[in-house]
C-alpha cells in the first residue's frame, strides 16, 4: 500500500495502548469533488475509490477494513456496544463502545462533531457522531450511560472533539436558537447575533462540550479546526451546499484499543 495518510491526533488522547485520529481528506484516492480520502460509503464516489480510502484508514490505524465498528449515521441518541467489528452490516446508530482490541470504532462527518473518548481504567474507547440533532437529542449521554455500565467513571473518561465547523462558519435562523432555549435556559451562550438580526451564528464544539462537561467528563478538548473554511483539508457538507455542489465527501475519525 501507498503512503498512509496521518491523521489529526491529540496529546491527551496519547495514551499506550489507546490508538486514535482524526482523518482529514488528505491522502486518498477520490477524485472531483470528492478529491482525497473520501471514506462515506453513502457519497456518490465510486464505491471502489471509497473502499480503497477506507482501507488507508484502517491500515493507519494498524488494521484492516473488515476491523471497523462504524453505524449506518442517522443523527440519533442510539449507540451500540461493539464486541467484535460490525463488517458491512451496519446498525443503525450514532455511537459506538469497545472493549475489545483492534475493533477500529469509527464515526463519519463533514461539519458534524466527531468525538473520540476514551476510559483507560476501564479499557474503553468510544466514537461519537454529534451533529446539532444528535448532540441536543443526547447521543453524548448515552453514550456515557453506556460506557458506565461497562465500569467507566465520567471523571476517569477523555472526550475530545475533532474537526468541526465552528461558530464563525455556522450560521442559523433564530427559530433554530429557539429550539435550543427549549431545551435548556443556558443554551442562548452558544449563539451570537449574525451579520443579520434574524440570523445566529451557533457554536457547536462548544456546545458539544458543554453537555460532556455537564455529565462529568474528567478531561475535554477541541482541535480547533473548522472543516467549511479549509477546503484543501477538510470536507463540508455547509462549503458544497454553498458552493452549489451536489454532493461532499466524508470524512472519519477512529480509536481503539491495542
Amino acid at each position: 500500500m501507498t503512503d498512509l495518510p496521518t491523521p489529526i491526533t491529540h496529546p491527551l488522547l496519547a495514551i499506550p495502548g489507546i490508538r486514535h485520529g482524526f482523518f482529514t481528506r488528505e491522502g486518498g484516492v477520490s477524485t472531483g469533488i470528492y478529491k482525497g480520502l473520501n471514506t462515506g460509503v453513502g457519497s456518490k464516489d465510486d464505491p471502489e475509490a471509497v473502499r480503497e480510502n477506507r482501507a488507508r484508514v484502517a491500515a493507519a490505524m494498524g488494521g484492516t477494513a473488515g476491523d471497523f465498528a462504524a453505524c449506518y449515521q442517522i443523527h440519533s441518541d442510539i449507540v451500540h456496544m461493539a464486541n467484535a467489528p460490525f463488517g458491512d452490516d451496519r446498525p443503525e446508530g450514532d455511537a459506538v463502545v469497545s472493549d475489545r482490541s483492534g475493533v477500529l470504532c469509527g464515526v463519519l462527518t463533514a461539519d458534524c462533531a466527531p468525538v473520540l473518548i476514551a476510559n483507560p481504567r476501564a479499557g474503553l474507547t468510544a466514537a461519537v457522531h454529534a451533529g446539532w440533532k444528535g448532540a441536543i437529542g443526547g447521543v453524548l449521554e448515552s453514550t456515557l450511560a453506556l460506557m458506565k455500565t461497562q465500569g467507566a467513571r465520567h471523571e476517569n473518561t477523555i472526550a475530545i472533539v475533532g474537526p468541526t465547523i465552528a461558530q464563525a462558519s455556522y450560521e442559523v435562523d433564530a427559530a433554530f436558537e429557539q429550539r435550543f432555549l427549549r431545551q435548556s435556559s443556558d443554551a442562548g451562550q452558544y449563539f451570537v447575533v449574525g451579520k443579520q438580526p434574524d440570523k445566529r451564528q451557533f457554536d457547536l464544539p462548544g456546545f458539544v462540550m458543554g453537555r460532556l462537561e455537564r455529565a462529568g467528563v474528567g478531561q475535554i478538548a477541541w482541535t480547533g479546526h473548522d472543516t467549511r473554511v479549509d477546503a484543501d483539508r477538510f470536507y463540508s457538507n455547509r462549503r458544497a451546499y454553498l458552493n452549489g455542489e451536489p454532493d461532499f465527501g466524508r470524512m472519519m475519525s477512529v480509536i481503539t484499543l491495542e
